[in-house]
C-alpha cells in the first residue's frame, strides 16, 4: 500500500504543486528605462518576497508592445508566465492588426497597478509656449511629434487631437518613450507625445496633459481640454496571465500584486512616475473596466483615421 501511494505522488501532475514552486517569469513588452519598465522592476522584489520564488522581469518590446504580449498569450496559463503592460495591448492592437496572434480574451486580469498620464512635451527651447501655439503653427503643415509605437495610446491621443482641432501632424513612431525624449531634447522632432512619468528628471517642457484634471506633481501644466479640445484618452494596466488560469493561482498573484502595490519601493516609484494615490485593482475590477476600455476605444477607433 505504502508502495503504491508513493508511485501516484510522484505521478501526480505539476498542477497539483504548490504555486509557485519555480521563478516566475514577468514579461515587460517596452523598452528597457520606459515607465512601465521602472515600475514593475521596483515591485519585483516585493512579489518575490510575498511569492517565495525570484520573479524575474524580461522586457521583449517591438511591435508596440504587440510583441511581448503575444509572447503571454502563448505561454501555459500556469501562473509562471506573467504580463506587465497596459490595456490597449488588448483594447486597441487586436483590432486595428491582424498579426499580433492575440486577443482581448487571449490574456486575463490579474492586477492593476498604474494609471498613465499622457502629455505632450517640446524642449526647453522650443518655440512654443503653449499647446495653442502648437496646433496654429501645425495649420500651415510640417510639424510632427514622436510617440512609443503606432497605436499606443499616446499616439492615439496625438490622432484625437489633430482630428479634432482640424490640424494636420506627421507622427514618427519609436520603440518606446526613452528614444522619444532623446529626440525630442535634440530637435529631431517638434514634439513628443508620451506618458507623463517619462518626463522625471529630463529637461524637456510640458505643454498640456491629456486627463480630466491637472496633474498634482505638475499643477502649472493645463489639460487638453482647458486648452480648447476636449480629448482625454486613459490608459492604465498592470498584470495579466494567459487565460485559463486557475482560479486559486490568480488568487495568489493577486494577493502579491496587491502587497507590491502597497510596497514602499512601489509606491516611491509610481511616485516619481506622477502616478496616482490609488493604484490597485483585483482582478474582477481591472475586468470589469478593461471591458469598458474595449468598448471606449472601438468607438474612438472608428472614427479615426491611422497610417500604418
Amino acid at each position: 500500500m505504502l508502495r503504491l501511494l508513493l508511485l501516484l505522488l510522484a505521478a501526480a501532475p505539476a498542477w497539483a504543486q504548490p504555486f509557485p514552486s519555480r521563478p516566475i517569469t514577468v514579461i515587460n513588452p517596452t523598452a528597457a528605462g520606459a515607465s512601465t519598465d521602472i515600475l514593475i522592476r521596483a515591485m519585483a522584489p516585493a512579489l518575490s518576497a510575498r511569492l517565495g520564488q525570484p520573479v524575474v522581469v524580461v522586457n521583449r518590446e517591438g511591435g508596440s508592445s504587440s510583441l511581448g504580449t503575444a509572447m503571454v498569450a502563448r505561454a501555459q496559463p500556469d501562473g509562471y508566465t506573467l504580463l506587465f503592460g497596459a490595456a490597449y495591448s488588448l483594447s486597441v492592437l487586436p483590432v486595428i492588426r491582424s498579426d499580433t496572434g492575440y486577443t482581448a480574451a487571449s490574456l486575463e486580469p490579474v492586477c492593476q497597478a498604474f494609471v498613465n498620464t499622457m502629455v505632450v512635451a517640446v524642449r526647453p527651447d522650443s518655440p512654443f509656449a503653449t499647446l495653442a501655439d502648437y496646433i496654429a503653427r501645425a495649420r500651415q503643415g510640417g510639424l510632427t511629434f514622436g510617440h512609443q509605437g503606432v497605436a499606443s495610446i499616446p499616439h492615439l491621443a496625438m490622432v484625437e487631437l489633430a482630428q479634432v482641432a482640424g490640424v494636420a501632424l506627421q507622427d514618427i513612431p519609436y520603440r518606446g518613450d526613452p528614444p522619444v525624449v532623446v529626440d525630442t531634447l535634440a530637435g529631431r522632432v517638434d514634439a513628443g507625445a508620451m506618458v507623463l512619468g517619462s518626463l522625471r528628471g529630463q529637461n524637456l517642457r510640458a505643454l498640456a496633459v491629456f486627463g480630466a484634471a491637472r496633474n498634482p506633481a505638475l499643477p502649472d501644466v493645463p489639460t487638453v481640454r482647458e486648452a480648447g479640445w476636449d480629448v482625454a484618452p486613459e490608459s492604465f494596466g498592470g498584470l495579466f496571465a494567459p487565460a485559463g488560469l486557475p482560479a486559486p493561482i490568480r488568487a495568489t498573484l493577486a494577493a502579491a500584486c496587491e502587497a507590491g502595490v502597497a510596497d514602499p519601493a512601489y509606491r516611491e516609484a509610481a511616485r516619481r512616475g506622477f502616478q496616482p494615490a490609488e493604484l490597485y485593482l483585483g482582478p474582477e475590477a481591472l475586468a470589469a473596466r478593461l471591458h469598458r476600455d474595449v468598448e471606449a476605444k472601438a468607438r474612438l477607433l472608428r472614427g479615426i483615421t491611422l497610417e500604418r
